[in-house]
Parts: structure tokens; sequence; C-alpha cells
């Protein structure tokens, strides 16, 4: 694992807590909690694509 993926991560949290409060201040509350759900379904994706790899990695390692 490399610290792209935690860039990335990061870089989503960033970007998604901004728009989550730009629609917050705007009055817009229901499509503020939909870009929050969108960014976090991203970021377990990629999450799950990593554990995975791990499992992967795993079964090499230890022939199974």
């Amino acid at each position: 694992m490399d610290i792209n993926i935690l860039l990335k991560i990061a870089g989503v949290g960033i970007l998604i807590a901004v728009v989550h409060q730009i629609l917050s201040k705007a009055g817009r509350e229901d499509q503020a909690m939909m870009t929050s759900l969108a960014g976090m379904i991203i970021v377990l994706t990629m999450v799950v694509k990593e554990i995975g790899s791990l499992f992967e990695t795993v079964r090499t390692v230890f022939d199974l």
C-alpha cells in the first residue's frame, strides 16, 4: 500500500466537506446529506478494493 490511496481518501473527504458546508449554508440540507453519502460510498469502494488486494496477497503468501 502506498501513500496515494491515503491522499485520495483525504482529497475526497475535504472536497465532500466543502460541498456539504456550501449546500448546508444555501439551505439545501437534503442535497448536502446525499453528497456526504455519495462521498462515503466512494471512499468505501476504494477501501474494499484495497482489502480485497490484501486478502489476495495473504492468500498468495500462505499458498491457500
